[in-house]
């Protein structure tokens, strides 16, 4: 006797997916797939395009770091734009490898994915390693208190270069105590209930 399949106990559903698109660069209007897990909203395409026209000059060739990279928005919009490399530091295994297939779609050579949480990620890098990221983008999700400790350990860890620009997105009501004494505010805006800040790095401790 045959027994129908409940389709509830089908364990290789596949999830929803969302859509992003590059706005600029090689891969303008190209448009990547990524899993809608809850809490996941990429940065929206006026914010980035604001955003990149603060970065002009400092994209190209940039060593970049996607701290909590969702989609990924950030990071491949960068990539389009002429930067360097980009490390892009994802905590859901689901979407970080949603993003591995997107940049191998992409035939993005310059890029690694990393299957780990933020913090986690940086308090484990040594405070002498070689590598200084020129620009940072920082994402995390909402009302979980992770962007002051992420800037910290970025500051402390000396993870940032000479001159880096740190982008840091947070929702709108939340009170950001004094960032590190070397980072300066470059530019600030604000759309809907998000916040988001450009800082610069500059020589004054």
């Amino acid at each position: 006797m045959s027994r129908r399949r409940n389709p509830s106990q089908n364990n290789h559903v596949r999830p929803e997916l969302a859509e992003v698109r590059i706005i600029g660069g090689d891969w303008r209007s190209r448009r990547i797939e990524f899993p809608a897990t809850n809490g996941l909203r990429p940065t929206p395409d006026r914010v980035r395009e604001t955003l990149f026209n603060w970065l002009q000059g400092v994209t190209e060739g940039g060593r970049c770091l996607d701290l909590c990279a969702g989609s990924g928005a950030l990071g491949l919009e960068a990539l389009s734009r002429g930067a360097a490399s980009v490390t892009f530091v994802e905590a859901s295994a689901l979407v970080a490898r949603a993003l591995k297939d997107n940049l191998s779609r992409l035939k993005a050579q310059n890029s690694e994915v990393i299957n780990s949480d933020a913090l986690s990620w940086l308090e484990s890098r040594p405070e002498d390693e070689a590598e200084r990221f020129d620009l940072v983008f920082m994402d995390p999700p909402f009302r979980q208190n992770l962007v002051v400790p992420l800037c910290q350990l970025l500051e402390q860890r000396n993870l940032l270069a000479e001159r880096a620009m740190v982008y840091v997105e947070c929702e709108r009501e939340l009170e950001l105590p004094p960032m590190p004494s070397k980072w300066e505010l470059y530019r600030e805006k604000h759309a809907g209930q998000v916040s988001y800040r450009l800082y610069e790095l500059t020589s004054q401790a």
